[in-house]
């Protein structure tokens, strides 16, 4: 085998495996280097609908037809049934006081339900990584990509002209040369040690510790809690919160028995739970969420607990002149809203048209550069809004507001790129949009502490007023009482938010195979 490359990828998760996937079709030779083996736990689970649009516009844009039945529930399970899956219809999130068991509060003031798609045939996913990055990393070998499992690297070394990796593969001492080189191994990775990069941080953001684990076993909510009234979705098909003091639990169901859970939970929570011991501090926590505990009554881990003693990670840079981080390895804020795939697919787009147009190029240093700008730019704006909603946990009206300023700009966004109009869509939560910008970067600001009964009437009223024109779904509207399913007709209604035309968005509507269901368009 060759040990000199055009470029060397660090890492074969799904997103590394995808680059180095990309980097084969425009020509490029590529070795992919993986410490473990695959099928191999990782976390970061819960896809969303622009991390799906950004795969399928990859998948279209560099010819990997393999990869586009991923991008939505009905396609993966006609085309890859074997591949571990779950169903999310949305997000939905339900306010817990600690001792006290979940009943559905009056107006449905503890629980906020956001609709992603309007049916499972074009419904998210939550990607069960060992089955999922495996295939990636299969797929990558079999279109040329050089792959090598078992590889330990202890050093870099950067080169007038690129880079050279030392490391050792089943005893034996190995060295790889290549232009350019990419970390997807994560925060704190492979890069970040053996250059001796500075963390940076989140002015302002809360320690967080985590704890998570797979489980069997794991009931469901809708079975513990039945609702008279119909959910806009089943809420266990979903990226499901449980939000108290304190901090949060996830629960992620995939198709093959399997749930993901874990909790994240703020320094004194984190203290008190001792979460460091593992399944003693999960008990500990249930102990606390009797409605939770039930539904974990009768579950069993798959595996140990993983603890993560110091979650919130930001590098101080993501590029040099031969070598670049993905996002996913420049920082890592909090899970809570899933943007970890988009953020991190963002920054494959990025990269592959750094590859594409600027390889040769005396732009490669200049386009690195605000790479980099970018990537650590999102990350930080992304961390003001989760520092906001962790101020937050404990007031469930602010905590729900506040979270309506991702869910109107990831929808917008969404429906910008699904009109052709990416560029008008801007970067990751329409930061660029002149008057939802500044006003998202005004209110996070303010609600970095927690907001007072006296502050809450001018927040929320501010909330209303930043998301009113990119607002695609009344969000936010009372008489829906937390309840956002994803009707055709709000989209045709805010037709001219997006200065478009009823017709453009029926076009839009039929391509992306919303209207099923004629129920799905009435007019």
């Amino acid at each position: 085998m060759s040990t000199d490359f055009d470029i060397a990828i660090v890492g074969s998760g799904f997103a590394g495996s995808l680059l180095a996937m990309i980097a084969r079709r425009l020509g490029r030779s590529v070795v992919l280097l993986e410490r473990d083996q695959h099928p191999r736990f990782a976390i970061g689970e819960s896809s969303t609908p622009l991390a799906n649009l950004f795969l399928e516009e990859l998948a279209r844009r560099y010819d990997l037809p393999a990869l586009a039945p991923f991008t939505k529930w009905g396609t993966w399970q006609q085309n890859y049934p074997h591949i571990g899956c779950g169903l999310k219809r949305g997000f939905t999130f339900l306010h817990h006081t600690a001792g006290q068991p979940w009943a559905a509060s009056i107006g449905r003031a503890n629980q906020l339900l956001v609709a992603a798609s309007p049916h499972d045939a074009v419904a998210d996913t939550h990607w069960y990584r060992p089955d999922f990055d495996q295939f990636f990393a299969a797929e990558a070998q079999r279109l040329g990509v050089e792959s090598l499992d078992r590889v330990q690297l202890h050093r870099v070394e950067l080169l007038p002209a690129g880079a050279e990796l030392f490391g050792e593969r089943d005893g034996q001492q190995q060295r790889w040369r290549a232009r350019f080189v990419i970390d997807a191994t994560g925060p704190r990775g492979f890069l970040h040690r053996a250059l001796g990069l500075a963390e940076a941080g989140f002015a302002g953001f809360p320690a967080t510790q985590g704890l998570f684990t797979h489980f069997t076993g794991v009931r469901r909510w809708e079975e513990l809690h039945p609702t008279s009234e119909p959910p806009p979705f089943p809420v266990d098909d979903a990226a499901l919160h449980h939000v108290f003091e304190g901090g949060w639990i996830w629960v992620l169901r995939f198709n093959n028995g399997i749930t993901s859970s874990g909790v994240v939970a703020g320094e004194t929570l984190a203290s008190e739970l001792r979460l460091a011991e593992g399944a003693p501090a999960w008990k500990r926590l249930l102990e606390r969420l009797p409605s939770v505990r039930a539904q974990f009554a009768e579950a069993v881990p798959t595996r140990a607990f993983i603890h993560g003693p110091k979650l919130p990670f930001r590098s101080a840079t993501a590029a040099g002149e031969s070598w670049a981080l993905l996002p996913s390895a420049a920082g890592l804020v909090d899970p809570m809203l899933s943007t970890g795939f988009p953020l991190t697919l963002l920054g494959v787009e990025r990269l592959a048209r750094v590859l594409e147009e600027d390889w040769d190029s005396p732009r490669l240093a200049s386009s690195l550069r605000d790479y980099s700008a970018l990537t650590l730019g999102e990350l930080d704006v992304t961390a003001r809004l989760v520092q906001a909603l962790h101020a937050n946990m404990g007031h469930e009206e602010v905590f729900g507001a506040l979270t309506l300023l991702y869910f109107a700009a990831a929808m917008s966004a969404e429906t910008l790129r699904r009109l052709d109009r990416a560029k008008e869509a801007g970067s990751f939560l329409r930061q660029e949009h002149t008057t939802f910008g500044p006003a998202f970067r005004d209110i996070v600001k303010q609600a970095a502490h927690r907001i007072t009964d006296e502050e809450k009437p001018a927040l929320l009223e501010a909330i209303r007023r930043a998301i009113d024109p990119i607002n695609l779904a009344g969000l936010g509207e009372a008489a829906r009482r937390n309840w956002y399913p994803c009707h055709a007709e709000d989209l045709l209604a805010a037709a001219p938010k997006l200065g478009a035309t009823r017709a453009e968005i029926e076009a839009l509507l039929a391509r992306s195979g919303f209207a099923v269901h004629a129920a799905d368009c009435q007019a």
